[in-house]
């Protein structure tokens, strides 16, 4: 019970600070993801970084690309954490 209260405050926390890393530290990383999953999706990313002219619809299939690789990861490290 105790770690689903712990998520719940989580939860509420991150919908304070919507847009910061909880992690700083795998700003990096998170960014790598970005472009591979462009590139495995055939989008390309402009030059220069600034995402305003990507057309919507490219932009949500990378962060759902995303979103789905950052639950397999969570999924397999907490699956490994509980087996042992």
């Amino acid at each position: 019970m105790a770690y689903n209260q712990q998520m719940m405050q989580q939860s509420s926390q991150s919908s304070q600070s919507s847009g910061r890393l909880v992690v700083p530290q795998a700003s990096t990383a998170l960014d790598q993801m970005k472009y591979e999953v462009a590139q495995e999706l055939g989008i390309q990313i402009p030059q220069d970084g600034y995402m305003g002219y990507m057309a919507t619809r490219d932009a949500g299939a990378i962060g759902g690309h995303i979103t789905r690789r950052l639950i397999q990861i969570a999924e397999q490290q907490l699956s490994g954490q509980f087996n042992r």
